[in-house]
């Protein structure tokens, strides 16, 4: 089971890269912008751009796989080690494994409060010199 979400995960991250790079090479629909005031090329800033190029399906191909890697990993982490005991209970509710428990002489003791009425020890102070 680890080797595919190996690969799962190699393949979601080369997905997500080339996407960057192909949105990052492709021509802005926002760049002919400085041209529409005045040039006349305004139509084509709000009108419909036509079919879509090789850059732009591309792109929507890596999206659809970095979408369905994303969501075949979470799957994959959410069904895999252990179910909660009751519905809607939380982790916080789980018992601490025996293995990860510290060792009962590795905890240093807490210093207690003196009882009340007690005076605490005070450390003696050193003689003043004149």
């Amino acid at each position: 089971m680890q080797i595919w979400l190996t690969l799962l995960l190699a393949l979601q991250v080369l997905s997500a890269i080339a996407m960057i790079g192909l949105v990052l090479v492709q021509h802005g629909k926002g760049a002919d912008m400085g041209a529409s005031f005045g040039s006349g090329a305004s139509g084509s800033l709000f009108g419909a751009t036509g079919s879509a190029n090789f850059l732009s399906r591309s792109t929507a191909a890596c999206a659809t796989v970095f979408f369905l890697c994303t969501l075949a990993i979470t799957y994959a982490s959410s069904t895999g080690k252990a179910t909660r005991s009751k519905p809607g209970a939380s982790v916080l509710d789980a018992p601490i494994p025996a293995a990860s428990a510290p060792a009962a002489g590795s905890i240093p003791a807490v210093p207690t409060a003196p009882a009340p009425g007690q005076i605490p020890a005070q450390p003696a102070a050193p003689a003043a010199s004149r």
